[in-house]
């Protein structure tokens, strides 16, 4: 099924790739041209199923539902679990209008929409009115809130989801006067300030990137709970926000990755799949959204990004933690890719999607079902692994990419590596973002968001940024066979002001060892820095040429290669003497570097090998014969 669908859509690939790269290149007055067409405003909403629910599941779904919890083991469990959620929820009190960074909403709008979708889901399994008289509580405070902060206009978009799944799926639960009330707060507090944004194809409705997925999707879901009541507000907002949403629909192509990082991914995700999810349910069709070009392969990325240990390859403003996504359910089903599903029963914490898109197909993936290594280009990440479902196994990720792409940090040419147990090699993620300027002037102020807060390269320490924040690299090679596989990323652009050529290779041998090679040449005497953030413990050998990193019983040995003159030294994850120093950011507790400085210098072969080790294990001696990147 899914071979047939990207098959049928190749012309549509052409298209989307033509006109991705005008949409991105394109002055901010200039049209985008959607690749999917979306009827007009007055036939949109012309097969809509009138009966509540609709969104997401309908009445004859949540009976089937039902049936599949009573007879399904691991439905049982989860909908125990859930049950045991909602007793913690029954006795806490309604949400209340709390702003406490000054800026966000946000975390109210999300307590609410959890609860909200639980407090739903029970009443719709189990029937007890406790569940129902909750949700109204909770939905009657938000509605009274003067507004949902719509200057951060996520918060509105999350919150405007939140009553539509409380209007749809606790409908007959209302009372009409309870109807009205939550219609009114969803049309003027969501979807009509939502309307003037994307009339005007402005703010969020142009970006490509994660707020495009959420408000759209959020407030699409409450166009569609009130198209019988309010057709003409949800067919003229869903006539522009569709179009609106294959922007970013676009930036998945060509394999499903994301340039924001993994936890953005999962954000944008969510609200993708959510939108088409419950345009399916309310109106039988998506209009063809879903086969965008490389949407089906959106799940690939969290499957490949996530390590043994159930840490990400956290780059840009992202942390480590597992990817729980309900919708790889949604994906596994509606592209027929079980091991999406696979994928999130390993992770699954639950939520009350992952009930209602539970599916049990998917085995452990082995080499032949599913690659061990994975190059996504676009977003220009390539991962590789020793094993699938091992916690010992040796997993590492290489990152060149685009600094431009939203969320980004001037992390090109940064890398992850796990083994035995550990995470040997991390990526110390985003910092708050309430420092002042984040996502301003003093962004590339912060030692988490500049290179040297990440393992990855820093020439001429001083020059302030220490990449070039406009810098968009490529992984030139990839090669995966079962001794060898590697990757190269051409890093000349973010270091241009400095060197002509910069190249970096990451090199798995054995599907044990992790070679790490760079490459430098410069017109004039050059300072370069190597770095790599670690938690762990740090024994340096006399000569400074090796060291062994130990994490409980675990250890892990660094050894130089080449340059011969080349030395280790120990700092703390802490900005250089020469870099900005703002007062307020994260200290990086608990975390240090393994740096390497080659001063005033042109040419450089820069070779380091990582080796886990056994516990009684020795260190070898020999090497691994050393070859140019350009002859890997």
């Amino acid at each position: 099924m899914t071979n047939l669908c990207l098959n049928g859509s190749r012309l549509l690939t052409v298209l989307a790739a033509f006109r991705l790269i005008a949409a991105q290149a394109a002055p901010a007055n200039d049209e985008f041209k959607p690749v999917v067409e979306i009827p007009p405003p007055g036939k949109i909403l012309a097969t809509l199923k009138h009966a509540h629910p609709r969104l997401l599941v309908t009445n004859d779904g949540f009976a089937q539902l039902r049936e599949r919890v009573r007879s399904d083991a691991q439905l049982r469990q989860w909908h125990g679990e859930l049950r045991r959620q909602a007793e913690r929820v029954l006795i806490e009190p309604p949400s209340r209008y709390e702003i406490p960074d000054g800026l966000r909403l946000l975390s109210v709008s999300r307590r609410v929409v959890q609860r909200v979708q639980l407090l739903g889901l029970l009443y719709r399994l189990d029937g007890e009115r406790r569940y129902a008289d909750r949700a109204w509580r909770e939905l009657e405070a938000a509605a009274e809130f003067k507004d949902w902060n719509p200057r951060h206009f996520l918060d509105t978009a999350e919150m405007t989801h939140a009553f539509a799944l409380g209007y749809d799926w606790l409908y007959d639960a209302w009372t009409e006067a309870q109807r009205a009330a939550l219609r009114t707060a969803m049309v003027e507090k969501g979807i009509k300030l939502g309307l003037a944004i994307v009339e005007k194809d402005t703010g969020w409705a142009r970006s490509h990137y994660n707020w495009n997925q959420v408000c759209n999707g959020g407030l699409g879901m409450g166009a569609l709970a009130l198209a019988d009541v309010e057709p003409e507000l949800a067919g003229k907002f869903l006539h522009l926000s569709l179009q609106s949403l294959q922007r970013p629909m676009m930036e998945f192509a060509p394999d499903g990755a994301w340039a924001e990082g993994p936890g953005y991914w999962n954000y944008a995700t969510t609200y993708n799949v959510v939108i088409l999810a419950a345009l399916q349910s309310a109106l039988g069709t998506d209009f063809g959204l879903s086969k965008i070009p490389a949407f089906s392969e959106a799940g690939m990325f969290p499957i490949y990004a996530t390590g043994p240990l159930r840490r990400t390859f956290n780059y840009a403003d992202a942390g480590d933690g597992a990817i729980r996504a309900p919708h790889m359910f949604w994906f596994a089903r509606q592209f027929n890719r079980p091991a999406y599903a696979w994928y999130e029963r390993q992770m699954a914490s639950p939520s009350p999607l992952d009930v209602i898109w539970y599916d049990a197909r998917g085995e452990k993936p082995t080499p032949s079902t599913l690659p061990l290594d994975k190059y996504f280009r676009h977003s220009e990440v390539a991962v590789f692994r020793s094993a699938w479902e091992d916690r010992e196994a040796v997993f590492a990720g290489l990152k060149a990419g685009d600094n431009k792409a939203n969320h980004s940090n001037l992390d090109l040419g940064s890398f992850v590596l796990d083994a035995l147990g550990y995470r040997w090699a991390t990526d110390l993620g985003a910092d708050d973002y309430n420092l002042p300027g984040y996502f301003g002037k003093q962004r590339w102020t912060y030692y988490r968001l500049r290179a040297e807060g990440h393992n990855t390269l820093v020439l001429n320490p001083g020059m302030d940024p220490d990449q070039d924040p406009a810098a968009a690299s490529r992984i030139v090679r990839f090669e995966s066979k079962p001794g060898r596989t590697f990757a190269i990323a051409d890093l000349t652009p973010a270091y241009a002001k400095h060197a002509q050529k910069v190249w970096r290779g990451l090199a798995f041998l054995d599907r044990r060892q992790v070679l790490l090679q760079d490459e430098m040449h410069a017109e004039k005497p050059t300072d370069a820095w190597w770095f790599l953030h670690t938690p762990a413990r740090v024994n340096m050998s006399a000569d400074r040429t090796s060291a062994i990193l130990s994490q409980g019983n675990a250890r892990l040995e660094a050894r130089i290669l080449s340059p011969s003159q080349a030395m280790f030294t120990v700092m703390d994850a802490a900005p250089l003497p020469s870099s900005p120093k703002p007062e307020k950011q994260a200290r990086n507790t608990g975390v240090r570097k393994l740096a390497i400085l080659q001063g005033s210098i042109q040419d450089l072969k820069l070779a380091v090998l990582l080796t886990p080790l056994g516990e009684s294990e020795e260190p070898q001696k020999a090497a691994p014969p050393l070859a140019s990147l350009k002859d890997w």
